[in-house]
């Protein structure tokens, strides 16, 4: 039962290593990765001090994924904390299975949704600014209303899928707990404040950590199927500019210098995070 996943991991992850040397050498497709002359650092001298542009491609890819990390972290947990008061089990259930849903849905289809319901033309979003008197707004073409809409889809589709994971710590917290807590006459404030909290404390750094492995990565799905030229000052990021220079443009040994750094630095900054971790918290994740 492990040999096909191994072999996907193994033609997936392991095998495009060796592909890595491109971007240390002036790769031509017709000498290949062997024939092609090494360059050292030139690329990577290229990218990040003489290519126009790349620094505001590094500022929207920290930006949008900072701000995704802030509110795809508070919003699962607010979520859970309301839900864990709900005494309705019905109701509770059936408001779990509708924030689930989003989550297995792919971009492609939530773009295609988006597009037609934010259309400037016949959009359902401007059809009813114009029912009220205001003028119809141009969401994916505005530089001042993308950004917006990134973070917001995209905490629509996840947040569900991470309230899973509180909910779950959630059943782990004794109910003596409570009870005592209701003995002493703590109100639910004060539960939640002095039990419920510390009780999920443990999974939100875990949850926290593995956010920050992503730091680099403001979600290319979302952001190439809703994206366009009237938006690139504010929406290009490094994913996106990695698949222009590469796919587009055919510069291989350009975008492999790019994504080398991208994921290089996401490791390290998984490393760090677990030590801050445990230096903060004691927390140990093995």
């Amino acid at each position: 039962m492990l040999i096909p996943g191994a072999v996907i991991l193994i033609i997936y992850s392991y095998i495009p290593i060796f592909g890595l040397q491109i971007a240390f050498k002036d790769f031509d497709i017709a000498k290949g990765i062997w024939g092609s002359p090494w360059v050292g650092l030139d690329n990577f001298k290229y990218i990040f001090f003489s290519y126009p542009g790349f620094g505001k491609v590094v500022f929207n890819t920290v930006y949008i994924a900072v701000l995704k990390m802030i509110f795809r972290y508070i919003t699962p947990i607010i979520v859970a904390l309301l839900l864990n008061e709900v005494m309705h089990i019905k109701f509770k259930r059936t408001v779990q299975t509708l924030i689930y849903l989003p989550h297995f849905i792919s971009w492609i289809v939530i773009c295609g949704l988006m597009i037609s319901i934010l259309s400037p033309t016949d959009g359902a979003v401007n059809e009813i600014l114009k029912a009220v008197g205001l003028k119809p707004v141009y969401f994916l073409g505005n530089k001042s209303t993308f950004r917006p809409v990134l973070i917001i889809s995209d905490v629509w589709k996840e947040f569900g899928y991470g309230t899973i994971i509180y909910m779950a710590a959630l059943t782990s917290i004794d109910p003596s707990l409570y009870e005592a807590a209701t003995i002493d006459r703590a109100n639910r404030f004060q539960k939640v404040l002095y039990i419920t909290l510390p009780g999920i404390a443990p999974i939100a750094v875990l949850v926290g950590i593995l956010g920050l492995g992503s730091l680099l990565s403001a979600g290319f799905d979302q952001i190439f199927n809703l994206y366009n030229p009237l938006v690139y000052d504010v929406a290009d990021v490094l994913d996106t500019f990695t698949y222009r220079m590469g796919i587009l443009n055919a510069q291989y040994d350009l975008s492999t210098a790019v994504s080398f750094v991208t994921s290089f630095t996401n490791a390290g900054l998984v490393l760090i995070s677990y030590f801050i971790a445990y230096k903060v918290a004691g927390y140990r994740p093995f």
